[in-house]
């Protein structure tokens, strides 16, 4: 077996050292891989917002449209056209 001296422990400290800085450069890495993803999450629901508010204006303006002109298709029981 060998000896362990100071040199040798000097020696696996330093690797250990190194092998941790490549972990912290990796884990911030991945942080910033993470913030990236959940700014894009946060973009699309954003963007599902925004479509709902529009189609929930575009709903309104229709109705007002049908009362404006007293549109009751839907309502009433309609013939089908037929040409004189």
């Amino acid at each position: 077996m060998a000896e362990v001296t100071n040199e040798l422990m000097y020696e696996f400290l330093k690797k250990i050292h190194s092998t941790m800085d490549r972990l912290e450069n990796g884990l911030g890495e991945v942080k910033q891989e993470i913030v990236a993803v959940r700014l894009q999450a946060l973009s699309t629901q954003t963007d599902g917002s925004n479509i709902y508010a529009i189609t929930g204006r575009i709903d309104q303006r229709l109705e007002r449209i049908e009362q404006r002109l007293d549109l009751r298709e839907l309502a009433e029981n309609q013939r089908p056209y037929e040409p004189k």
